[in-house]
């Protein structure tokens, strides 16, 4: 039997941090669902990096559709979560019924990866306090109140827990990612 990976995620979200863990997971032969808000096409943008900016761009990116709803989730369905960032996380984490699903991850051990902005959604269910941490560089002070201990490097490994700072450290964060799935929860 196949084993299921699920990526919460919303509009505006990063593109790359939702499709290049999505493609790569389905490549390793997982099968990868993808729930939001509700179930409709979401609507993606790119972060960039440019030369003069103070901090990243962003650009309308790709559209996808989510396969279900937040409250259509069974975690237990699920061996492991993805937690993309953008700008989703800001606004998601204030959602009762993804805080539900991102908790039961954390509460029975399984994998998760978080990017980015992504730690905002673990922060918002106290899953981070205690444990080590990356993210995007500017969320240090976030990640610190939260009770978590910062690293500013390309992928950090806690347990189960696999963050990562931005799309340009995903080899690193994918790395690290499948050498904890594949002992925890290997495709099938």
């Amino acid at each position: 039997m196949t084993q299921k990976i699920l990526i919460v995620t919303g509009d505006a979200a990063e593109s790359l941090e939702v499709l290049y863990p999505y493609q790569r997971l389905r490549e390793e032969g997982y099968e990868v669902h993808i729930a939001a808000p509700s179930r409709k096409t979401l609507r993606f943008v790119v972060h960039d990096f440019e030369p003069g900016f103070d901090t990243y761009t962003e650009k309308p990116g790709y559209t996808w559709p989510a396969d279900l709803a937040f409250a259509d989730v069974d975690p237990g369905d699920y061996v492991a979560l993805v937690i993309p960032g953008g700008r989703a996380p800001e606004y998601l984490r204030n959602d009762p019924e993804l805080r539900k699903i991102v908790k039961s991850f954390f509460d029975t051990d399984r994998p998760v990866a978080q990017i980015c902005h992504g730690p905002l959604l673990t922060a918002s269910v106290d899953a981070l306090r205690g444990r080590r941490v990356t993210a995007y560089p500017a969320l240090e002070p976030d990640m610190q109140a939260c009770g978590a201990t910062f690293q500013d490097t390309e992928a950090v490994v806690d347990g189960t827990l696999v963050s990562s700072r931005a799309w340009p450290d995903h080899s690193g964060w994918m790395r690290e990612f499948l050498t904890v799935l594949r002992a925890k929860a290997p495709a099938s």
